[in-house]
């Protein structure tokens, strides 16, 4: 049966998205709505019904499927094969239950939009090519899919180009990407030429049993990390996802949530085994993560859009999981990665309804007291910054965020010999990051929500838009009870789901450690009231005129250092390729030639007369000729690079 079922897991999804946009202007909102709904929907059913039967059977079961081989060369092969495993399992869940929650969202918030059809088939298309991504059994197929989230996300952030900011932000998103992407393709291909395949299993297989050399292995890690860093927004690629905002919220909620910046996690979680064997690229990832979650916290608090605060908390929360992939703890990067999808997709949506009903008003300072016209959002909304802030016992961020700061806290890095470093720098620096989060997203709550009111609410959130709402409410509150640190009732079912042999347990964890993992987002929390909460706020809004808030504010300044470093340069060279110099003097001297010529001709005659003819026609097709060398066509370029270069052999055999 799973045969059957695989192919059409990604079939369904990417068969309403054909259906969608070849009937664009023939079907009405509700009709494209419903076919986008149902092609997720069924992927989401068949998900369950395959998780069902991979937990059905053998601890270490694994469903595959081999659609056709792709390429067969000496001493390499690629097939279009899919493989459902434990670790793909929770994926698929993800995406296609928390996927089919926001296209139903998605549905009622785009009605109105003349650009639906546009839009869903963008989105069906997400859910698939992230499928892809997550079931394939081979590296270079994983590729495709990819590829396939890059192009989604860029048509999607861009969806209403009709204003320049929108695309500039979709160009962006793409192009930082695709830096990652090409250094992902440079790990892949060294990947292939170490061991001769691209079959995850066979790279390893090739890995663990020490046929590729450390330096190898150091290498290829490196490129798959920076490719990772760059499609989940880390340090130091990350200012490509808060103007990801510009595109409609329901695709801010999917990227953040179920797709895009998941999939680096996923590919480091996957190729666990590879990193395992790279102990300083692990490092390298821990400290990112972390530098990424401070600086991800500390700017969110600073800013004063809905939305934004929003793209900083994920950027911030992912640091959480590079951190715990970083140490090893890779389970907890994937049980933080799903209870994040629960509560990252409540809070966007919960922003959007918000946003929608207050005229797109997304400055929080000019909102306020909404909670008394929409007490329902505002429920919603204090459910998702709970859970984001992890208070404990009661919500699903608490246990996520417990089992990675567990992990790191035991965590010890042997980079040398002599020398060895612990997670307890770490797990500090960790813990001041759950202290911010809570902080930023109830100073959110409090201003948004309490205080004096701002912005007028009208009309009301139906009915379609609500249902999810309630649904995420629900994840976000209880979907973190599969998994528990030793301290409290001890439970793991989600490490021993994805890891039977070897379940991550911390038998001797010291009671302070989860007690300090409680105390600071209810620190936090506590903070935010008495600075934004109470009836006279001690701070409404942050000082801007201290540098390092300006600063922070900008971002740290990351977009300035990129546009002087990399942009004005490339557009410098750009312009002295436009006005090339060699294409004026060559120009130039035609046209000097073709003027003496004609002055020869009219002081001379006879014979002088006509060795000026003939020196005018010379100089005219010696300018032609030296015009279409630089003519700018690429092709004849190449054609005279060619025919030179033959010329230059054919001279050498002969001599």
């Amino acid at each position: 049966m799973g045969e059957i079922l695989l192919p059409l897991l990604i079939l369904c999804p990417l068969a309403a998205s054909m259906i969608v946009s070849v009937s664009a202007g023939r079907m009405g909102a509700c009709a494209i709505g419903t076919v986008a709904c149902t092609g997720v929907g069924i992927s989401a059913v068949i998900s369950i019904i395959l998780s069902i039967t991979l937990l059905s059977g053998p601890p270490a079961g694994v469903l595959q499927v081999t659609l056709w081989p792709w390429m067969h060369i000496a001493g390499f092969s690629a097939d279009i094969a899919f493989m459902l495993d434990r670790v793909s399992m929770v994926m698929i869940l993800v995406v296609t239950i928390v996927g089919l929650l926001i296209h139903v969202y998605a549905a009622g918030y785009m009605r109105d939009d003349p650009g639906i059809a546009r839009f869903f088939s963008c989105m069906t298309l997400f859910v698939a090519a992230m499928l892809v991504l997550v079931l394939a059994s081979d590296l270079l197929c994983l590729f495709i899919g990819w590829e396939g989230v890059g192009l989604c996300s860029y048509l999607l952030i861009g969806f209403w180009y009709d204003d320049p900011a929108n695309t500039a932000a979709a160009r962006k998103a793409f192009y930082m990407t695709r830096m990652g992407d090409v250094a992902l393709l440079c790990g892949l291909l060294l990947l292939a030429t170490a061991t001769g395949s691209l079959r995850i299993g066979a790279v390893l297989a090739t890995v663990t049993n020490g046929q590729l050399a450390p330096s190898g292995v150091n290498l290829a890690a490196l490129f798959i990390l920076v490719g990772a860093l760059a499609k989940s927004a880390q340090i130091p690629f990350q200012t490509w996802l808060p103007d990801a905002m510009a595109g409609p919220t329901p695709t801010s909620a999917l990227i953040h949530a179920a797709t895009m910046v998941t999939a680096g996690i996923y590919l480091i979680a996957r190729l666990h085994d590879l990193f395992a064997m790279a102990t300083p690229i692990m490092a390298l990832t821990a400290i990112l993560g972390t530098l990424t979650l401070l600086m991800g916290a500390c700017t969110a608090l600073v800013q004063s859009d809905l939305k934004r605060i929003l793209a900083w908390s994920t950027i911030s929360q992912l640091g959480y999981m590079f951190l715990a992939l970083g140490c090893g703890v890779w389970q907890a990067a994937l049980f933080h990665l799903m209870t994040h999808a629960f509560f990252k997709a409540l809070l966007f949506l919960t922003a959007g309804a918000v946003i929608m009903r207050t005229g797109h008003e997304q400055d929080i300072f000019r909102l306020g007291g909404l909670r008394h016209a929409m007490p329902g959002l505002s429920a919603a909304f204090a459910v998702g910054a709970s859970a984001l802030a992890g208070l404990p016992l009661v919500t699903a961020g608490f246990y996520s965020k417990e089992m990675i700061l567990s992990g790191v806290w035991h965590v010890h890095f042997g980079l040398t010999r002599e020398w060895t470093l612990n997670g307890h720098p770490l797990w500090g620096i960790a813990l001041l990051g759950a202290f911010l989060t809570a902080l930023y997203i109830f100073r959110c709550v409090f201003i948004v929500f309490c205080g004096k009111q701002g912005t007028s609410a009208t009309g009301r959130t139906s009915r379609l838009m609500s249902i999810p709402l309630g649904c995420l409410c629900f994840l976000s509150l209880c979907g973190g009870v599969i998994e528990m640190p030793d301290t409290l009732p001890p439970l793991h079912l989600f490490s021993t789901l994805l890891d039977p042999k070897t379940p991550l347990s911390h038998a001797n964890e010291p009671i302070w450690l989860v007690l300090a993992g409680a105390l600071a987002p209810l620190a936090g929390l506590g903070v935010a009231w008495v600075l934004w909460g109470r009836a006279t706020p001690v701070m409404h809004e942050m000082p801007g005129q201290a540098a390092i808030i300006r600063l922070a504010r900008t971002g740290w300044g990351m977009d300035a250092l990129y546009d002087r470093v990399f942009v004005q340069p490339f557009r410098l060279l750009t312009w002295l390729t436009h006005h090339d110099v060699l294409a004026h003097a060559i120009t130039a001297t035609g046209r000097l030639t073709q003027a003496v010529s004609g002055r020869i001709f009219q002081a001379r005659t006879g014979f002088l007369d006509i060795l000026a003819i003939w020196g005018n026609r010379g100089t005219g097709w010696m300018a032609y000729l030296l015009g279409q060398l630089d003519n700018g066509r690429v092709r004849w370029y190449a054609a005279w690079i060619a025919g030179g270069l033959c010329a230059g052999l054919a001279m050498a055999v002969l001599s």
